[in-house]
C-alpha cells in the first residue's frame, strides 16, 4: 500500500515536472522575442522612428534623416538576427572557437591568417567621415537593440552557453561583406590548388579535358606540369586521397554549382514598355536565409530590397526609379604564389631582388574546453604564407617551397559601403553605374533599370592586371620569385565589361563568360558551363513581349539542357535487365524537365553520377575520393561523351589492361546497376520513384546542422525540383547520406516591374527571424519552395508598429 502512495506522488511530482518545463518553454519562447509593437526610448536616434511590420516580419522604416534610417536598420536586424550576426561576426573574425570549440579552430586560424577582421578596420578607417558617421549609424542601431533586448536570448545563446554579444563594430560590418566575397570569388583559389593536385597525375592536356579552360582573347600557355616537374615540387606535394581541398568551409554552403541568375529587359520587349528585371542569387541555404528583406524610407532614400544582417544598406532591389540584381562575374581576383624558401635561412623567401625575410606576426585563440593556441603567420609581398594550415598542409608537404595567397578584396582602398550608399540613391542607370565604380569588394555582374527606359550591365570589383609575359595568367600556382607573375594592378572601371541599352533589347547573366568577343582584357579561365543562360536567352526569345507572369515562368523553369544532351548520347546503352529497359525507355522519352513528381530526373542522376564514377575514378586513381566522388564533372562527361576531350582514352578502364572498354558498354553497365540499386534503396519499381523524394533542399543551421540531436530542429527541408543546371536552379550535394540534396538554391527571387514598381514581386528561402521559436522562422519557405512570391512593397498602414524615439 505504501508502495502505491509513493508511486502515486511520483506521477504527481513527475506531472508537475512536465507542467512545470512547459511553462517554462512557453515563457522563454515569448520571452525570446524581440518587441515589434509598442514603443521604446533608445540612445542614438535624432528623431522617431516607426518600424511597421506585415504579415511576414518584413519592416518598413519610415525615418526623418538617412542616419535615422540606418539606425533603425541596425536596430531590426539585431532584434530578428541576433545569433545570425553573432555567429557571422565570430567567423569573419576568426574567433568560433571561443564558442564552439576546438572543432572550429581550423577556419579560425584560416580566416585569422587572410586576416580579413584586418582588413575590414582598415577599409573603415581610410573612407571618408561622411560614410563613416552612416556606418556609426548603423552600429549604434545594432548596439541600441543590445542594450534594450535584457538577458533573455536566443537559443543558440544557451545551448551553446554564448556569451551575451559585445558591442557592435564598424569593422565587423565591414568584415561580413568580406565574408560574402570570399564565398564569391575563392574558387579561383580552389581551381589553382586542384590543378596543382591534378598536376602529379595528369598532362597539363589531360587536365584541360576536366576544367576547360575558356577565356577570351589572352590565355595561359604554360604547361605547368612540366614547370613544376622541374621546379622538383611533384615529388614532394602530398597524395593523400583525403576528401575536401584542404580550404576550411568558410562561406555559405557548398553543392554541384555555385551561381546566379540575372536578366533585364527593355520596355520593347515588355508587354507594359517599361523595363523588368529578374535576379535569383544562389548561394548556400541557411536557417535563417542570408538575405532580411526590408524597405527604408527618409528624405532622398526610398529604398526596397534584400539586405544583409550585419551589413548598412539595400545589397539587391529597388528605389522609386532604379532597380538592380547581382550575380557573381567569377572574373580571377586570387593568385596563388609558391614561394621559394632560402636553403640557408628558411626565415627568407625569394623575390626578383633577392631574398627577403618574412614578415610575421603572433595570433593568439581562446578555445572552449582547451588551451590557448598561438599561431605564426608568415606575410609574403603577396600575401599571408597558407601552406602550413590544418587541411592545406596535408595536400602541399614541401620542404623548399611555401604557398602564398594574394587577394584583391583585400587590398587597400575598398570603398563598397559607399557604393551601395550610392546605389541605393542613384535616379538613372547612369547614376548607378556611376555607383558602382567603387563597388570593389568582389566581381559582380550587375543588371540595372530605370523609370525612364534604360537597361544596362556592368562588372564591379577590382579585377588583376596582369604582366605582358605571364604565360600563366592565373590558371595555377606561379613561381612568386619571377616578377612577370605580379600583378600590374587593376583594370580601370572604364574598361570592365558592359553595355548599355543593347540591340537585342535584354541582358541575361547567369556566371558565363560575359565579354563580348574581341574582348581585349584577360578576365579568369574558370566560368560557369553556359547552360542556365542560354536557357533564359532561349525563353526570353519564345516570345516578343514579356510581363511579370513570363519572367516567373522563367525564374520557375525546370529543363536541364545537359539532362537533353546526355540522354541523345546516352540512348546508345543496351540494357540486359527488364528494369534497365524500361527505364531507358522512360528517359529516352523525356524532355529534361526536373520535376519533384517524376522518376527520369532521379534515374537519371543516379545513372550520370555512376557513369562519371566508371568512367573517371580509374584514371584519377588515389585522388579519385577528391576529384570524382565529391565533385561535379558534368561538363567534362559530356566532352568525352561527345568526342572532344582526346588526351587520353578515358572510358578505356586502365585497371583492365588485358581488355578496351568504351563508353558505350560502359553506359550500359551503369545503367543495369543503377536501377538495381535504386530499387533496392527505395523498394519501389521504376514508375514508383520521386525525384523530390531523393531532391531536398536542406537550409542548413550554424552550429547545429553538425549536432545530430538538434540539427533537424533547427535545419529547414523541403522538397524542390530543378538541378545544378536548371533556371530554377538545386545544386546536387555529395553528402554520403542525402547524395542529391540540395546546398546551394536560389536565395532570393525578385522581379522588378518599372511600370508599376509596386507590383514588383519577391520572396527569400526561410524567413525573417533567425529565433527558431518563432512563427517568422520558416514562414517565407512553402512561398519559396513553390516559386510564389509576395509583393515588393511598403508595409501596410494596418501593419504592427514599433516607435522608436530618442532617449532623453
Amino acid at each position: 500500500m505504501r508502495a502505491v502512495r509513493w508511486l502515486g506522488w511520483l506521477a504527481w511530482l513527475v506531472l508537475a515536472a512536465i507542467v512545470l518545463l512547459a511553462a517554462a518553454l512557453l515563457w522563454y519562447r515569448q520571452a525570446s522575442q524581440p518587441l515589434h509593437e509598442g514603443t521604446l526610448q533608445v540612445p542614438g536616434l535624432q528623431a522617431a522612428v516607426a518600424i511597421r511590420r506585415d504579415a511576414y516580419g518584413i519592416p518598413t522604416i519610415d525615418a526623418k534623416t538617412e542616419h535615422d534610417a540606418y539606425f533603425a536598420l541596425g536596430f531590426v536586424h539585431a532584434q530578428d538576427r541576433l545569433w545570425q550576426m553573432e555567429f557571422n561576426r565570430r567567423l569573419a573574425a576568426g574567433r568560433l572557437a571561443e564558442v564552439l570549440g576546438a572543432s572550429a579552430l581550423p577556419t579560425d586560424q584560416f580566416l585569422r591568417t587572410l586576416g580579413v577582421r584586418r582588413a575590414a578596420q582598415r577599409a573603415y578607417d581610410a573612407l571618408d567621415a561622411e560614410h563613416r558617421a552612416l556606418i556609426d549609424a548603423y552600429v549604434a542601431g545594432v548596439n541600441a537593440q543590445h542594450a534594450v533586448r535584457g538577458r533573455v536570448l536566443p537559443p543558440e545563446f544557451v545551448l551553446t552557453r554564448a556569451p551575451a554579444p559585445e558591442p557592435w563594430t564598424p569593422a565587423d560590418s565591414i568584415a561580413w561583406s568580406l565574408m560574402m566575397a570570399w564565398d564569391l570569388s575563392s574558387n579561383a583559389m580552389r581551381m589553382e590548388l586542384r590543378r596543382l593536385r591534378l598536376a602529379q597525375a595528369f598532362s597539363r592536356a589531360e587536365i584541360d579535358d576536366i576544367y576547360l579552360p575558356q577565356s577570351g582573347a589572352a590565355s595561359g600557355n604554360a604547361d605547368f606540369v612540366a614547370m613544376y616537374r622541374l621546379m622538383g615540387l611533384l615529388a614532394a606535394t602530398a597524395t593523400s586521397s583525403a576528401t575536401g581541398d584542404g580550404i576550411p568551409v568558410a562561406g555559405f554552403g557548398s553543392g554541384e554549382g555555385v551561381g546566379s541568375n540575372n536578366w533585364v529587359l527593355s520596355g520593347r520587349r515588355t508587354v507594359s514598355g517599361k523595363p523588368l528585371l529578374a535576379n535569383d542569387p544562389h548561394l548556400g541555404l541557411t536557417a535563417p536565409s542570408v538575405w532580411y528583406l526590408a524597405t527604408l524610407q527618409a528624405p532622398g532614400l526610398a529604398v526596397t530590397g534584400a539586405t544583409l544582417p550585419g551589413v548598412p544598406g539595400v545589397v539587391l532591389g529597388r528605389n522609386e526609379r532604379v532597380a538592380w540584381g547581382f550575380t557573381n562575374t567569377g572574373a580571377d581576383q586570387q593568385d596563388v604564389y609558391i614561394e621559394r624558401l632560402n636553403p640557408q635561412d628558411p626565415a627568407e623567401y625569394e623575390t626578383p631582388e633577392g631574398w627577403r625575410r618574412f614578415g610575421e606576426r603572433i595570433e593568439r585563440f581562446r578555445v572552449h574546453g582547451a588551451e590557448d593556441v598561438e599561431l605564426r603567420v608568415r606575410e609574403t609581398r603577396h600575401g599571408a604564407v597558407i601552406s602550413g594550415l590544418p587541411g592545406i598542409a596535408k595536400n602541399f608537404k614541401q620542404a623548399n617551397y611555401v604557398l602564398a595567397l594574394r587577394w584583391a578584396a583585400l587590398e587597400p582602398g575598398d570603398r563598397t559601403m559607399a557604393a551601395l550608399r550610392a546605389l541605393n540613391r542613384a535616379r538613372s542607370v547612369a547614376d548607378a553605374e556611376r555607383a558602382l565604380a567603387d563597388f570593389n569588394v568582389v566581381t559582380q555582374s550587375v543588371v540595372l533599370a530605370d523609370a525612364d527606359g534604360a537597361i544596362g550591365f556592368v562588372v564591379t570589383g577590382r579585377i588583376p592586371v596582369r604582366h605582358p609575359q605571364d604565360d600563366l595568367r592565373g590558371i595555377a600556382p606561379a613561381p612568386g620569385w619571377d616578377a612577370r607573375y605580379d600583378w600590374q594592378g587593376f583594370l580601370p572601371y572604364a574598361e570592365v565589361p558592359r553595355a548599355l541599352n543593347p540591340q537585342a533589347g535584354y541582358v541575361a547573366t547567369a556566371n558565363h563568360y560575359i565579354a563580348a568577343p574581341g574582348y581585349p582584357h584577360h578576365l579568369g579561365f574558370d566560368w560557369a558551363a553556359p547552360y542556365r543562360q542560354r536557357r533564359i536567352a532561349q525563353l526570353i526569345d519564345a516570345r516578343e513581349k514579356h510581363d511579370v507572369a513570363t519572367m516567373k515562368a522563367i525564374q520557375a523553369d525546370i529543363v536541364s539542357e545537359p539532362a537533353r544532351r546526355l540522354m541523345v548520347l546516352l540512348a546508345g546503352a543496351r540494357p540486359t535487365s527488364a528494369a534497365g529497359r524500361d527505364a531507358l525507355t522512360r528517359l529516352t522519352a523525356w524532355d529534361g524537365t526536373m520535376a519533384v513528381d517524376r522518376p527520369e530526373p532521379l534515374l537519371f542522376h543516379a545513372w550520370r553520377r555512376a557513369l562519371t564514377q566508371r568512367i573517371f575514378a580509374d584514371d584519377f586513381g588515389d585522388l579519385a575520393a577528391e576529384f570524382v566522388a565529391t565533385a561535379d564533372l558534368t561538363p567534362a562527361l559530356l566532352r568525352v561523351l561527345e568526342g572532344s576531350a582526346t588526351a587520353r582514352d578515358w572510358c578505356d578502364d586502365r585497371a583492365t589492361p588485358h581488355r578496351v572498354e568504351n563508353c558505350a558498354s560502359l553506359m550500359t553497365e551503369t545503367l543495369d546497376q543503377t536501377v538495381a540499386q535504386l530499387a533496392q534503396d527505395s523498394g519501389r519499381d521504376v514508375a514508383g520513384l520521386r525525384w523530390g523524394d531523393a531532391h531536398v533542399a536542406i537550409a542548413e543551421h550554424r552550429p547545429f546542422s553538425g549536432v545530430a540531436p538538434l540539427a533537424r530542429a533547427f535545419e529547414l527541408r523541403a522538397p524542390v525540383p530543378g538541378d545544378t543546371y536548371t533556371v530554377n536552379a538545386a545544386a546536387l550535394s555529395y553528402r554520403a547520406d542525402l547524395p542529391f540534396s540540395v546546398r546551394h538554391a536560389p536565395t532570393l527571387r525578385a522581379i522588378v516591374d518599372l511600370a508599376h514598381p509596386e507590383q514588383s514581386l519577391w520572396v527569400q528561402a526561410t524567413g525573417q527571424s533567425g529565433n527558431v521559436l518563432s512563427e517568422q522562422y520558416a514562414s517565407l519557405l512553402p512561398l519559396w519552395r513553390d516559386v510564389q512570391y509576395l509583393p515588393m512593397r511598403a508595409a501596410p498602414r494596418d501593419a504592427t508598429l514599433l516607435q522608436l524615439r530618442p532617449r532623453p
